[in-house]
């Protein structure tokens, strides 16, 4: 009988001390990424990425490339017009694969 109120004991405080720790993880996760969201390294690298971001949508490309970039790129892009037969290599390629022609065979 007493082992039995001592076991009834245990299941209850396993069970309150596994509500409790559920509780305080979710709520330290939550106090966590508040905290993170507050970084300021973080902030600033974000910020420095979105800036980057809408400098390059506004000169449609690489940010303050020059005349030499842009030479090099057309150089290297004829090189490989060049080693690869040509086309269009600023967009993806199209793929076609017809439907192979199959002969029925019958047994004799």
């Amino acid at each position: 009988m007493a082992l039995r109120g001592l076991w009834r004991l245990s299941s209850l405080l396993r069970s309150v001390v596994s509500v409790t720790l559920r509780r305080n993880i979710s709520l330290s996760a939550i106090v966590f990424n508040k905290a993170r969201d507050l970084d300021p390294v973080q902030k600033l690298f974000l910020d420095q990425i979105r800036e980057y971001n809408t400098k390059s949508k506004a000169a449609g490309g690489v940010v303050e490339a020059g005349p030499a970039y842009q030479k090099n790129l057309t150089e290297e892009m004829t090189k490989l017009q060049r080693l690869y037969g040509g086309g269009d290599l600023s967009s993806f390629p199209q793929f076609r694969f017809p439907e192979a022609k199959l002969e029925e065979v019958t047994t004799k």
